[in-house]
């Protein structure tokens, strides 16, 4: 059985609802699910909106991330999908999800996934502030 079930950058809406149905399974205990939003601040400053690119190796560095956290893991299934394009305020821009048999090892797989995805990933990040001044972050 395949444990990555989902593993992809894409440019349209993300659901919660696929990626939970991506880890489903009938021998799991335990999903953890984390879903990254797109916040209408960051360091005390009002953002507008951001958009996200990522370089062309990205998707293999998503599924190597998956493969890592499912080698340190005894876990069913993983999925994750981030979004590169423009997006809104309150646009889900990355969705992670672990089914496992027990909740601990569920959540701690999650975390790992989630932040490793933040700091290998190659995809970057450019805000927009209210003030028309905007910076770009390395950031996933």
């Amino acid at each position: 059985m395949n444990v990555i079930r989902l593993a992809e950058l894409r440019e349209k809406p993300l659901s919660i609802d696929e990626v939970y149905a991506a880890v489903a399974d009938r021998a799991a205990g335990g999903i953890a699910v984390f879903v990254g939003a797109v916040r209408d601040h960051d360091h005390s400053r009002a953002v507008t909106a951001l958009s996200y690119s990522a370089h062309p190796s990205a998707a293999g560095q998503l599924r190597k991330v998956a493969e890592h956290v499912a080698g340190r893991f005894d876990v069913y299934a993983i999925a994750a999908v981030h979004r590169v394009g423009d997006l809104a305020i309150g646009d889900l821009a990355v969705v992670v999800a672990v089914s496992a048999s027990h909740r601990g090892t569920a959540f701690e797989a999650c975390r790992l996934l989630i932040d490793e995805l933040k700091a290998t990933v190659p995809i970057w990040k450019h805000q927009r502030f209210a003030g028309g001044d905007s910076e770009w972050v390395n950031s996933a």
